[in-house]
């Protein structure tokens, strides 16, 4: 007897499949710019790595729902940050870095036993598909401006918002947003904003709007969360340290089901999230790092005639030369620069490329003087 039938038969792990692309690239005499996934590579600040060593006897099991300072402190910084006012003791849960929490949000709604579909945008973080996909269900794309338009949130019991966007930046407005939770209380939808790069806005020096923002939802969270990363304005992708926040329904039910799950933040990492949570220099020390990363590096790419769409925020250039994206790849590729084919990211994105801004800056300056040097013509 063999078990082939056994497991999910999900596809190749999409990095996975730019192996020669990647060879090429790293073939470059000058060394290879791996500018294609968004991973942190600036150092973690030492007072949150001081605060993980302090925590680290911890015996004990902590608890789901994470201790009382830490959820003091998420509600602190969204407050203080955001403008969005929570009770600590019953809107907030931390969870075990977001992208778990992505791919397991539609079984923990229970949408197959409900017979109700996920929805995220057209260009998306193929997380959410995944998600659907765990859970049995089907998934649908639907934008924010597309719901503003008209369009029906029927049958869909968890609409994903991603903004600013992965890959695409896009930021969706305050007017979008309230139009888009009107629709979903009309429907029963719950709507889940992945918010993980809101402190990366590069038109305003302030967060971009959220699900929760009072002129969005009022005073209300019914059927509404936010799930937020400190991956990216922290550096602690390692650590896996997020949280969601909103309706104190769906935190009560979701912290239930994770309880018997045994999903729990270590402690270690609790304590950590506190300190990085009740300091702001830090944060906006990175932000201000990537910023100079991003006008170094745009610039550079339109001169080598790619023409960037939306990426008003956010941690990734999105680029595109009309062609299908693997050739852009290639070509990239031939200049020692990786990057990430738009087809990751759904059907509309084949013609696109994402630049990430998480490399080093003596990459990044590589990177520029590479594209700068070249013809828009070359393939």
């Amino acid at each position: 007897m063999t078990y082939e039938r056994y497991g999910l038969h999900l596809e190749a792990y999409p990095w996975d499949r730019l192996a020669a692309v990647r060879q090429t690239a790293e073939a470059h005499p000058d060394g290879v710019v791996d500018i294609s996934i968004g991973t942190p590579i600036d150092p973690t600040p030492e007072l949150i790595q001081e605060a993980l060593r302090a925590a680290s006897d911890a015996p004990g099991y902590p608890t789901t729902d994470g201790t009382a300072q830490l959820r003091e402190a998420i509600a602190g910084w969204s407050q203080r940050v955001r403008g969005i006012e929570l009770d600590a003791a019953s809107e907030i849960l931390p969870t075990v870095g977001s992208k778990e929490f992505v791919a397991s949000l539609p079984s923990l709604l229970g949408l197959a036993q409900l017979g109700l579909r996920v929805a995220c945008p057209s260009q998306a973080y193929p997380t959410y598909e995944i998600g659907a996909r765990l859970a049995g269900v089907e998934c649908v794309r639907i934008n924010a401006a597309d719901i503003a338009a008209g369009a029906s949130l029927e049958g869909v019991g968890l609409l994903w918002l991603n903004s600013p966007g992965n890959p695409t930046g896009r930021v969706d407005s305050a007017e979008e947003l309230r139009a888009v939770i009107a629709e979903a209380r009309r429907c029963g939808t719950v709507v889940a904003g992945d918010e993980c790069y809101a402190a990366l806005n590069w038109t305003e020096d302030r967060p971009t709007p959220s699900v929760l923002d009072t002129e969005v939802v009022g005073d209300d969270y019914s059927g509404v969360l936010s799930v937020y990363s400190l991956s990216k304005q922290s550096n602690l992708a390692g650590y896996r340290a997020s949280f969601v926040t909103g309706d104190r329904v769906l935190i009560r039910e979701l912290t239930t089901t994770r309880k018997h799950q045994g999903m729990i933040v270590p402690a270690p990492v609790q304590a950590a999230m506190i300190a990085a949570l009740n300091d702001d220099a830090h944060w906006q020390r990175q932000r201000d790092i990537y910023r100079r990363r991003r006008e170094l590096l745009r610039p550079a790419v339109e001169q080598a005639g790619l023409r960037i769409d939306h990426s008003e925020a956010g941690l990734y250039l999105w680029a595109t030369r009309g062609e299908d994206c693997m050739a852009t790849l290639e070509w990239l590729a031939g200049l020692g620069i990786m990057a990430g084919p738009g087809f990751i990211y759904g059907p509309e994105g084949q013609q696109h490329v994402r630049l990430a801004l998480t490399a080093p800056d003596e990459r990044i300056r590589a990177a520029a003087e590479r594209l700068r040097g070249s013809s828009a013509t070359t393939r």
